[in-house]
């Protein structure tokens, strides 16, 4: 069993496993941060390999930050360091302090000179078990951004603002009884400003109109032709 510390730094080393990178390499020979984008990230490998396995890529990044949040955190002993003045139970807030070294593991990931992915897949996985809902909801903003623009990162820029606006809006507007709401709501805009902050260039070319759109999609195509 392990000490808090401890936590963090797996925490950190599991979100830092560079799966674009390792997966590019292994298929193709390259390092996927040379190619289109420059990100180490699904959509990026999408567009070097392919949906299928760039959506192989995005899912192990998922599992990453499901990983740190729901399975390292069992390791952890002992009462946490600090007094917790949240109304969760201490597991549970351990496990956003792992989930946060998680993300931040993967957007600088220790095993690829700091340049990482912008982890949008990994918030998805870490939240995925702490607010379920407003994680689907986000996905499916992120999903019609997408499909109406063909932008990735309109789809995940959207759907990182959706998380906490949808707390706020089930919270105070529809009165559903979130529990911890008063934390949960300042760790989804701590979140949600975080991929902002990563996404920052694509919001520049996204105002000048130079941000490129995701073509290379081509999931129905079998159907079409037949």
């Amino acid at each position: 069993m392990l000490p808090l510390a401890v936590i963090i730094v797996l925490s950190y080393l599991v979100g830092s496993i560079p799966t674009s990178i390792i997966i590019t390499k292994f298929v193709r020979g390259v390092d996927v941060r040379n190619f289109g984008s420059g990100n180490a990230g699904g959509t990026n490998v999408i567009r070097l390999l392919g949906w299928k396995v760039g959506v192989f890529v995005i899912a192990l990044d998922i599992f990453k930050g499901y990983v740190a949040t729901m399975l390292v955190t069992k390791l952890m002993y002992g009462p946490i360091p600090f007094t917790n003045v949240t109304p969760f139970e201490d597991i549970t807030v351990i496990r956003i302090i792992a989930g946060t070294a998680a993300i931040l593991g993967h957007i600088w990931t220790a095993f690829g000179g700091f340049r990482g992915g912008k982890g949008i897949a990994t918030a998805g996985g870490v939240l995925l078990g702490l607010a379920t809902v407003e994680v689907l909801v986000s996905l499916g903003i992120f999903a019609l951004v997408f499909i109406l623009s063909r932008y990735v990162s309109l789809g995940s820029i959207s759907g990182a603002v959706a998380f906490p606006a949808t707390m706020f809006f089930r919270h105070n507007v529809c009165k559903v009884d979130l529990q911890g709401y008063n934390t949960l709501i300042f760790f989804s805009i701590g979140i949600a400003l975080l991929l902002l902050y990563t996404h920052r260039m694509n919001i520049k070319r996204l105002i000048e109109g130079t941000e490129n759109r995701l073509t290379q999609l081509r999931i129905f195509d079998k159907y079409k032709k037949s």
